[in-house]
């Protein structure tokens, strides 16, 4: 058995039968049939083993970064296993602009598709071109257009039709070299004509300040997505809470901070054993000390349940819940 505390950042007692270093894609294949159960792990940034694992453990630290580019476009091919602030700052140090509102995510680059990771009025999958990934079944190796991944909503194929069927060996981004500035959301709005350095910098300041570090406290950042209602929904809702913020998503939804929601079901720094909704960022649970999975479950469900008894949204967790024998559903 193999302790699993330091290998997913809300650092919960967890083992599992073995971790399993993964340096190549040759290595990966080379595994192949997995053993059943197993999970795919990056940096465990957004994953909580709330059991212990009865399976193996396949950690994925491919690396390496290739850059090209056109008239237009700087063409990025990025391991897996590559930090995705890092790769961040590489590309502002590298000239590269585009990614500064994506600054701080913690996780991995195979792991920012599968979420459709976003912030501050961007998403990754405008600048994915394609997906590399080995098929578990056959051992091949595919290469999958952005436009196919059907991105959503911190959501993608990756988490339906291609659950638990595939490894994301590596990441295409096409980045456009004329850049246009994204600060309309949030605090960003206060800077003006903004370079991309300065959006970084603001980012990432913003990101330390509300949230926790996961090396001081554990946690696995945003627990809950912001849910996405209906116009009519919203406006019903409004009548009762005239502060609800929202964003719009389209002409007929809009999205509405799950933070606030949790707030306003009083959760806000509210603990249950040594989990605690975090007292600046209620959206974010913690590990305060010796928290157990069974504490964690009980806790986010009943945020859940209060949260769709007051308001009636169902809130879905963004973090990946790894049990005994595989994931978890509140």
């Amino acid at each position: 058995m193999v302790d699993l505390q330091q290998h997913h950042t809300f650092a919960l007692t967890a083992q599992a039968n073995s971790l399993i270093q993964i340096t190549s894609v040759e290595e990966l294949q080379a595994r192949l049939p997995f053993k059943q159960p197993f999970v795919i792990l990056g940096q465990g940034s957004n994953t909580v083993f709330v059991d212990d694992f009865a399976g193996d453990v396949l950690h994925i630290a491919l690396k390496g970064i290739q850059r090209h580019s056109t008239d237009s476009h700087h063409l990025l091919n990025v391991a897996a296993g590559e930090n995705w602030h890092e790769l961040v700052c590489w590309t502002l140090q590298n000239g590269i602009t585009g990614f500064e509102n994506l600054a701080l995510i913690p996780g991995t680059v195979g792991a920012a598709p599968i979420q459709n990771i976003g912030a501050y009025g961007k998403e990754i999958a405008s600048y994915i071109d394609s997906v590399e990934y080995l098929d578990i079944q056959s051992g091949a190796l595919f290469n999958l257009a952005g436009e196919e991944c059907e991105f959503g909503y911190r959501d993608s194929v990756f988490k339906h039709r291609l659950h638990a069927k595939v490894v994301i060996t590596a990441v295409n981004f096409k980045i456009p070299i004329q850049w246009q500035a994204v600060a309309d959301y949030g605090e960003l709005r206060q800077l003006q004509q903004p370079t991309a350095q300065d959006i970084f910098e603001q980012v990432v300041a913003i990101r330390q300040q509300k949230l926790p570090d996961p090396a001081q406290v554990g946690n696995a950042g945003s627990f809950f997505k912001n849910p996405v209602i209906s116009q009519q929904q919203y406006q019903q809702l409004q009548q009762q809470w005239p502060s609800m913020p929202h964003f719009a998503v389209n002409p007929q939804q809009v999205k509405v901070p799950a933070a606030w929601l949790i707030e306003q079901a009083g959760f806000k720094g509210k603990m249950l054993g040594g989990v605690q909704s975090h007292p600046t960022q209620p959206l974010v649970l913690t590990n305060i000390g010796q928290a157990t999975g069974e504490q964690l479950l009980a806790f986010a469900r009943s945020i859940r349940q209060q949260v769709h008894e007051q308001f009636s949204i169902m809130l879905d967790n963004e973090v990946r819940l790894i049990g005994r024998h595989g994931m978890v559903s509140l």
